[in-house]
């Protein structure tokens, strides 16, 4: 046995068509669906305006050194997001441009790090979606260990491989594949309703909200006129 060092080559992946279903769908919409705590920490932001969704491929790394991200970008399959345990260290950056394009050609997801990276100018001109805790010029080591294809921890959240990573400009959740289709089914009517309250305050100028009086009065705040 190897403690801390281990890369699991077999993985069980959602179906296609499950994933799908949340495409397009808002970030904030899901986890008010999730009952409010499935995002992972602010702290870990969007390095540009791509949409994230993809298969969890997990990653654990020491801080500061990202071997086994090199093993597993020739490892991970076309639609896998590459989701790294970097101990959120933000003082060594785990990859930069040149990793980030080799992930894109190789027809990968995304890639999101609870931790640094580097070439964020350039990053940030692709369409390919990068999330990361910080941004510094320090480069990392390559010794090792780590491990791919285990459970990890990643911005506050536990992640397992297999899992599916969603993100937008407000954050990232990660859905288990068995809780799913009853998630994607009940953020599209979240969705459908939020386009007739829209509508309303656009066509009409009338936002309709009697929940909002309940509650005053159930609180018992004392109204002055």
């Amino acid at each position: 046995m190897s403690v801390g060092c281990k890369i699991i080559k077999t993985i069980e992946r959602p179906d296609k068509s499950l994933v799908e279903a949340f495409k397009g769908m808002p970030v904030a919409n899901i986890d008010d669906c999730m009952n409010r705590t499935a995002a992972v920490r602010s702290d870990i932001c969007p390095l540009n305006k791509a949409p994230l969704l993809g298969t969890a491929f997990t990653v654990k790394v020491p801080e500061g050194d990202n071997l086994m991200f090199h093993v597993a970008m020739d490892m991970a399959q076309p639609g896998d997001v590459i989701v790294i345990d970097a101990g959120g260290d933000p003082n060594r950056a785990i990859f930069g441009e040149l990793m980030i394009t080799y992930c894109q050609k190789r027809g990968l997801a995304g890639v999101i790090v609870d931790g640094a990276i580097r070439d964020s100018d350039e990053i940030a001109a692709m369409d390919f979606p990068v999330y990361a805790k910080a941004a510094i010029p320090n480069g990392p080591y390559k010794n090792g260990p780590g491990e791919i294809n285990t459970v990890i921890s990643f911005g506050g959240k536990i992640v397992r491989p297999g899992d599916i990573i969603v993100g937008d400009g407000d954050g990232i959740v990660v859905i288990k594949p068995e809780e799913a289709a009853d998630i994607a089914a009940a953020t599209k009517k979240v969705m459908e309703k939020e386009a007739g309250i829209m509508k309303h305050i656009v066509e009409d100028g009338t936002y309709i909200r009697p929940w909002v009086a309940e509650k005053v009065k159930e609180i018992g705040a004392e109204i002055i006129e």
